[in-house]
């Protein structure tokens, strides 16, 4: 997923677009939008000083982050003098005597704030990437400080006064239609935030964005608290099953953890995971398994449950004082789905048929056990939620004969970056040259390369791969820019990453990672590629909506198990040999194993974040609510949501994805769509369906409604029932 956009925002039509997340792209193609006619050049700006976070990027590619300058004392100052350098362009836009016009009022709005943009770009890494206690003070402090700000900004009646009045001779001002399109949906953003609120309901918004803003940040530095901690243990043979490099890593985060000669399991999916798919010992995976799924529901400092119940309860406030039913309706009126009612739909089409996969999964997986209970060759048990991925392993290996220990020696993280790379040049000629060591990084082990055309070998941009957990990093996988695409005021590349929490193998050894992970990293780079192809004229058109914005990313994962990529890049790490064809057909021979799991999983949570923003009365006891919902679906009780509410980082760090993680789903309905019509082409490689999905879909940002744009690009509306086929469920 990209990461969740910052509350900050340089102008409105980058709040315009909040919801896309991160935008970025590339310099291939023009749009083929009217050129805008010369732009006006951002106001004369209140002096920055000389704090270095400030400063315009030098060096090469048009300028880089200074990630060697990061000073977390140093970010105070810069909010201050970013925030009137800011303020001091946006008066200049509103003090402008002559009569409201596009390009004297929307053109210089979305050329302002490069400084403060610049300032967001390496306080998000700082955030995110290399976070600390002095870190999470900052941002507490300062997060509800920034977002009064820019909601106080953006809410000035002057301003709204000169977009209303472009708003109005829209149709008699001799606007192109990307420029209309500009127009209406930054005013239609203003009133739907607030800009028609009354002075004293101006105030009350202000104060509960901030105190929301607060509130967010405090739940991410509680999450972030149980996420450092680890599970200990001191005697090896309790580590039974796990793989050989995987128990070397824990034993080397032991010793970076002061306890030389124990194993360190870190409270992360990254390395939970493996343990519960592979550890013989049950006690263990339980034991993992519930410091897993109960970060933040402890009762103790970093209980995230009393600050869920503030948002939920603000969020609803705000709504309502917006005119909204609930926050469902006001978070879901700028995208595809428009309504709760159209996402609960399409998820409810989906939920049946997992949990009728889920009981088959369990019966298989309960008989393996009752019958290795009566050879004497385990205890007689229940599958248990800890259970669940260690005996799916063992159906997978009764019922496929395949093995993930057999997989994992060819799948070596190092090779299959190279593979993702290759397959972004085949299908849209993205070339990659790394420059590790020329450029200044935030971390050591993070790897850098240019990006450029293979046909023109113009330089597209940057591309920065963090790709190992390490304590002051937050959890999960996500893919976000530090500068996007746009060509007014002058062409700009493209700098973005890819961030990911894979373990590290011990020193000298490659790391290698699982199935699963090799689906993240294509699925991350898909945003990737997705920031990286974009080629627009105005900002205000980069952000996609919320439910289109993990499409890109999920068709992205199906190049993974293509002949070409697993026969160049999925080699074993000892003799060098590709992964045999035996061992290949027996992945896709199980390719629809587990669905159950993986879309109930998911499903539960998306399901429970729309029941929880789709109500008026918001829930105090959040745990309740939880446990009730879940009754109510009918969730299976051998598995747990992927994300339980007291740990929801995208529904409670920000905004984000409140009533929006259904976006996974509807987004992966286009993507098994897309995966079809490339199917029905031919192949993976056919040249003709990608430049349609390039140009059409990947490249134009928001320059057209996104359904129209599918549309266009498949002759039709996706249609659920390729989703359906793919997972393996009945299509009737």
């Amino acid at each position: 997923m990209p990461r969740a956009a910052q509350p900050f925002v340089r102008h409105l039509s980058i709040l315009l677009a909040s919801t896309a997340m991160m935008t970025g792209y590339s310099q291939m193609s023009i749009a083929t939008a009217a050129e805008p006619t010369a732009a006006p050049q951002p106001a004369a700006t209140a002096p920055t000083g000389a704090n270095p976070l400030l400063q315009p990027w030098t060096g090469p590619y048009e300028g880089v982050p200074p990630w060697d300058k990061l000073d977390p004392e140093l970010f105070p100052d810069a909010f201050t003098k970013g925030m009137a350098e800011t303020k001091a362009e946006v008066q200049a836009v509103i003090d402008n005597p002559e009569a409201p016009t596009f390009e004297n009022t929307h053109v210089p709005m979305m050329l302002a704030g490069d400084t403060m943009e610049r300032l967001f770009a390496l306080w998000g890494v700082q955030t995110s990437n290399k976070s600390s206690d002095r870190v999470e003070d900052i941002d507490a402090e300062w997060s509800p400080k920034l977002t009064k700000f820019y909601t106080e900004l953006f809410l000035d009646p002057k301003l709204f006064a000169r977009y209303k009045a472009v708003y109005e001779k829209r149709n008699s001002s001799g606007l192109n239609a990307q420029q209309i399109r500009i127009v209406e949906r930054s005013y239609d953003e203003m009133v739907r935030d607030g800009a028609n609120l009354s002075p004293a309901d101006k105030t009350k918004l202000v104060e509960m964005n901030s105190k929301l803003e607060g509130l967010f940040s405090a739940f991410s530095s509680k999450l972030l608290g149980d996420e450092k901690l680890y599970t200990f243990v001191t005697d090896k043979a309790e580590l039974a099953g796990l793989e050989p490099g995987f128990v070397a890593s824990l034993a080397e985060a032991a010793e970076a953890n002061g306890k030389p000669g124990q194993w360190a399991i870190k409270n992360t999916r990254s390395s939970a995971q493996p343990v519960l798919q592979n550890a013989t010992n049950r006690a263990l995976r339980e034991k993992v398994y519930k410091a897993f799924v109960n970060r933040g529901d402890n009762g103790d400092a970093n209980d995230t449950n009393a600050t869920i119940a503030q948002i939920l309860k603000l969020r609803q406030q705000r709504a309502e004082l917006l005119g909204f039913p609930t926050h469902a309706h006001y978070r879901m009126a700028d995208t595809m789905a428009k309504t709760p009612e159209a996402a609960m739909g399409l998820m409810m089409k989906v939920w049946p048929a997992a949990v009728a996969r889920v009981k088959e999964e369990v019966a298989d997986m309960q008989a393996i056990a009752d019958a290795e209970a009566k050879a004497g060759k385990g205890p007689k048990i229940t599958i248990e939620p800890w259970d669940y991925r260690f005996y799916a392993e063992k159906v997978r290996k009764a019922k496929y004969d395949l093995d993930e220990s057999e997989v994992k020696p060819y799948l070596q993280l190092d090779k299959l970056t190279q593979g993702m790379f290759w397959a972004a040049g085949q299908l849209y000629d993205l070339g990659f040259r790394e420059n590790t060591g020329t450029i200044p990084v935030f971390d050591p082990k993070v790897r850098t390369f240019e990006v450029y055309n293979l046909k023109t070998n113009e330089n597209v941009g940057v591309f920065y791969l963090d790709n190992f957990a390490r304590d002051g990093k937050r959890s999960g996988a996500w893919m976000t820019t530090y500068r996007s695409q746009q060509t007014l005021g002058g062409e700009r590349n493209v700098l973005a990453s890819n961030n990911n929490n894979f373990t590290e193998a011990a020193k000298g050894e490659p790391t290698l990672i699982s199935l699963d992970d090799a689906q993240t990293l294509f699925h991350e780079f898909g945003h990737g590629i997705h920031y990286l192809l974009q080629q627009v004229t105005y900002p205000a058109l980069a952000g996609v909506p919320r439910d289109f914005v993990e499409y890109p990313s999920q068709v992205n994962e199906n190049w993974l198990m293509t002949p070409e990529v697993l026969s160049k890049y999925a080699t074993h790490y000892k003799t060098g040999e590709p992964m045999p064809q035996a061992l290949v057909d027996k992945i896709l021979a199980s390719d629809k194993f587990n669905q159950g799991f993986t879309t109930v999983e998911y499903l539960a949570s998306a399901i429970v974040d729309m029941k929880l923003h789709d109500r008026k009365t918001p829930p105090a006891d959040v745990d309740k609510f939880e446990r009730e919902t879940l009754a109510e679906i009918g969730m299976p009780k051998e598995i747990v949501m992927r994300h339980r509410l007291p740990q929801f980082g995208h529904l409670f760090s920000s905004d984000a994805y409140s009533a929006g993680y259904y976006s996974y789903l509807w987004s992966e309905t286009m993507d098994a769509d897309t995966w079809a019509a490339f199917t029905e082409a031919g192949g993976p490689w056919d040249r003709t369906v990608a430049d349609k999905f390039r140009t059409i879909l990947l490249m134009t940002g928001n320059e057209t409604d996104r359904a129209e744009a599918y549309r266009a690009f498949r002759g039709r509306d996706p249609d659920v029932k390729a989703l359906l086929a793919k997972r393996g469920f009945p299509t009737e």
